[in-house]
């Protein structure tokens, strides 16, 4: 008896120990993509600048037949 207390004690403690390393990778990954999110807004505002600014230069060049 006092063995398999001592198993599932010790499967207990393994599961906890999952759990947290589980925790602290899902908040990492949390953050990582908090952090991808921002580039990827702060990239997509870049684009539409040169776009915008693209759109500006083509409309001064004249056209030609």
């Amino acid at each position: 008896m006092d063995a398999e207390l001592k198993a599932l004690e010790e499967k207990l403690a393994q599961l906890l120990q999952l759990c947290q390393r589980l925790r602290a990778e899902n908040n990492k990954l949390r953050q990582d993509l908090a952090a991808s999110m921002n580039d990827n807004k702060r990239l997509s505002e870049k684009v539409e600048k040169a776009a915008a600014r693209l759109e500006s230069l083509l409309a001064r060049v004249p056209e030609t037949e």
